[in-house]
């Protein structure tokens, strides 16, 4: 199913804004009143939810009797909005407290996707709090965000892991673990395989396909996922840029699987996402804090 997308949303991320006018509108069953709940005109709250729409690439709400309700897609959206936000700003908002800054710098290390949907909104509400102090960003996948971590050269990493996996060890028990999200991990395929978007597939019914792996970390959670559903995954292509991962499943070369968060983050037409009941992927800050 191909969708079209308006050049303006390419590089606009999903913001808290957005994800609450989402939870306002599940929790209201109305756009109207769900856009006089959080102070919009209802126009603009129509706007918004369609860009949200147009960038995650599948419908949020449909109508339902006199009101709206929410589709799956919005649904996954609301149930994380609060927890998103409220977990990423108590982290940094903790690195703040506990080197009491004034003036400064707090570093990050995140992954890509999280880089682009989560950590925006966070890092402008740590400026807003703490005006004085800079924030640099370091775009890294977990195991090198860890270790930059343990070695003192960033503040905050910004993690993932498969949600049967064990935490990684961050080297120092006096850095805290905050939970984030619980993201839903999804089959991409070609859209020329005529499939209707969101249906359900079953893995093991793709054992013949080529498959398109991420980065290293990424790539043996694949190649667990296939080995759960019985087969070995023959992997044509690798790597971590996700732009690329859809480009080559919209050529056809190879069907992958991808974290919502990283569809959340980039445009996909010309592809099509369905559940296929796999492990949901942990999404975890680590920074400064009592515990490990």
């Amino acid at each position: 199913m191909r969708h079209a997308y308006a050049p303006r949303m390419v590089s606009r991320s999903l913001d808290a804004a957005a994800l609450r006018l989402v939870r306002a509108v599940h929790d209201t069953g109305s756009v109207t009143a769900a856009a006089r709940e959080l102070g919009l005109t209802q126009p603009a709250a129509s706007q918004q939810l369609r860009a949200v729409e147009r960038l995650v690439g599948t419908p949020v709400v449909v109508r339902a009797g006199r009101g709206v309700r929410l589709t799956e897609a919005g649904q996954v959206l609301a149930r994380n909005a609060s927890a998103v936000q409220s977990a990423l700003d108590a982290t940094l908002e903790e690195v703040a407290a506990v080197a009491s800054l004034r003036a400064g710098r707090v570093r990050v290390a995140a992954f890509p996707s999280a880089a682009a949907t989560l950590l925006p909104t966070a890092l402008a509400a740590l400026r807003a709090a703490h005006p004085g102090v800079g924030v640099t960003l370091v775009e890294a996948e977990p195991p090198e965000a860890l270790a930059e971590l343990a070695a003192g050269r960033v503040d905050v990493a910004v993690t993932f892991r498969d949600a049967g996996q064990e935490p990684a060890p961050a080297g120092d028990d006096r850095l805290r673990r905050v939970p984030l999200l619980r993201d839903d991990v999804v089959v991409v395929l070609p859209g020329s395989d005529g499939r209707t978007a969101g249906e359900p597939v079953d893995l093991a019914g793709l054992a013949d396909r080529p498959w398109i792996a991420g980065c290293p970390q990424c790539r043996a959670q694949l190649v667990g996922t296939c080995a759960r559903a019985g087969f070995a995954p023959r992997v044509d292509f690798a790597t971590d840029d996700y732009l690329a991962v859809l480009g080559l499943v919209r050529a056809g070369l190879g069907v992958t699987t991808l974290p919502g968060l990283a569809l959340a983050a980039l445009p996909h037409p010309g592809v099509t996402v369905h559940p296929a009941g796999l492990a949901d992927r942990l999404h975890e800050a680590r920074g400064p804090g009592p515990g490990g």
